[in-house]
């Protein structure tokens, strides 16, 4: 059995025990949500479909978390303006675990589903633990959490260091300390070097660095020219 279902300005397909993430919700993790406005229910006889809903129709569902989306940045530029804004945005969600799927005027029932085995005995073990080992097992998360951003530095050079003294690089826009010292593993030292950067070139250093379209969308090449023909008029 299944139903088409409203919420949030767009409609789902759900099924029972399906895991499905929708735009935030009101509640906590573990509470029960109900959602009345069911476009369709079909599966069982003929398809009812609604003019726009289904009468007596509901979908109920148990919250799971709530979490965010992907980041998106906004990135605006005016040329020859020296305006530049950068914005984040991240999308909440919450991911919920349909239960039922009720007609004809039905009541969801109270009764809640017993944990799985594993969950208790988890939860058993988390109750009895002591806190010394809690606060060992919290410093061994931060410690393997620390891991993949040393992963993520370069062990070699990308591209060949030209000479001279190496430039402040932390002029470029979105460029700090830590930035600075991995482009400089990488082989980029220079703004003159930047400014000569092709499309290849900076999509080669968008992957080996991961900067996610950073170099890209904060122009740095355009940037490294202005601030390479600074240092020559000094």
């Amino acid at each position: 059995m299944f139903a088409v279902i409203k919420t949030g300005g767009k409609q789902y397909r759900v099924a029972a025990d399906t895991l499905l993430e929708v735009e935030k919700l009101a509640g906590d993790a573990g509470d029960t949500v109900t959602f009345e406005e069911v476009l369709m229910v079909g599966g069982e006889g003929d398809p009812k479909i609604g003019s726009p809903f289904v009468g007596g129709a509901a979908v109920t569902a148990e919250i799971v978390e709530h979490t965010r989306g992907r980041k998106v940045i906004i990135f605006k530029k005016r040329r020859r303006q020296n305006s530049r804004r950068k914005n984040g945005h991240r999308q909440d969600y919450t991911l919920i675990r349909v239960t039922d799927i009720l007609t004809d005027g039905k009541k969801p029932s109270k009764a809640k589903k017993a944990a799985p085995k594993d969950e208790a005995k988890a939860a058993e073990t988390k109750a009895d633990t002591p806190a010394e080992t809690k606060a060992e097992a919290k410093a061994a998360e931060k410690a393997e959490a620390k891991k993949p951003a040393k992963d993520a530095e370069t062990d070699g050079a990308v591209f060949e260091a030209p000479a001279g003294e190496p430039d402040d690089l932390k002029k470029l826009s979105g460029v700090g300390p830590a930035m600075e010292k991995k482009l400089n593993a990488a082989g980029v030292t220079r703004y003159d070097q930047i400014a000569g950067f092709s499309k290849d070139d900076l999509q080669k250093l968008d992957e080996a660095l991961k900067l996610k379209g950073k170099a890209e969308n904060e122009d740095w090449v355009a940037q490294a020219k202005t601030l390479a023909d600074e240092s020559k008029e000094k």
